[in-house]
């Protein structure tokens, strides 16, 4: 039996695994290119370096950033509470 886009079924789910494997390979090479950056995050914390500046030379989001630091056990300020001043 074929789909409305004339591929068969098993077609789109080789397809499907295909891809699915390719995003798993991706976020394989993501973490390993993640692990000396975060490592060279941390150590310029724990040196004393800015945060702001850390964060900026790392190009990584502040959740990324921020959750580095808690993961190590690096004191981090509570979140202010949205609308908050």
């Amino acid at each position: 039996m074929t789909t409305d886009q004339g591929l068969p079924e098993e077609e789109q789910a080789a397809a499907l695994r295909a891809v699915r494997e390719a995003a798993r390979q991706r976020d394989e090479v993501i973490a390993q290119a993640q692990d000396p950056v975060r490592e060279a995050v941390l150590e310029a914390v724990r040196k004393g370096a800015q945060r702001t500046r850390v964060r900026q030379e790392a190009g990584v989001s502040p959740r990324v950033f921020y959750g580095w630091l808690e993961e190590a056990g690096i004191p981090v300020r509570p979140k202010r509470a949205k609308g908050g001043a």
